[in-house]
């Protein structure tokens, strides 16, 4: 797995609007103007914005990224009491559907 960090003075929203159409945000308690984290099947990464801090990570094959995904899912179980964490890839079929392609249909909101 590649690791690359960085900062950048901006809120979560800039990656709201500026990532490709293929990420997913991925729904955690702690979303907030100064957190988020997405996800894209295509690109086998994950985006972790935490206060200025970046940090994306790449997977080297599917099987990795699905085990991101899957530690990622039992963190994010780990620090809620009451919300469910998911994958939100939005109501686009296509995007649904590379998640489920994959095994994560599971963890789908």
């Amino acid at each position: 797995m590649k690791i690359e960090r960085s900062f950048r003075s901006i809120d979560r929203y800039e990656f709201d609007f500026k990532l490709p159409k293929h990420f997913a945000q991925l729904d955690t308690a702690q979303d907030a103007w100064y957190y988020g984290t997405w996800a894209s099947p295509k690109q086998l990464q994950m985006v972790n914005y935490a206060e200025g801090d970046i940090t994306v990570k790449t997977a080297v094959d599917v099987f990795e990224f699905v085990q991101m995904m899957r530690d990622w899912h039992s963190w994010a179980l780990g620090n809620s009491t009451s919300f469910k964490p998911g994958i939100d890839p939005g109501l686009n079929q296509d995007r649904i559907q590379e998640w489920r392609d994959i095994g994560l249909a599971d963890l789908l909101h």
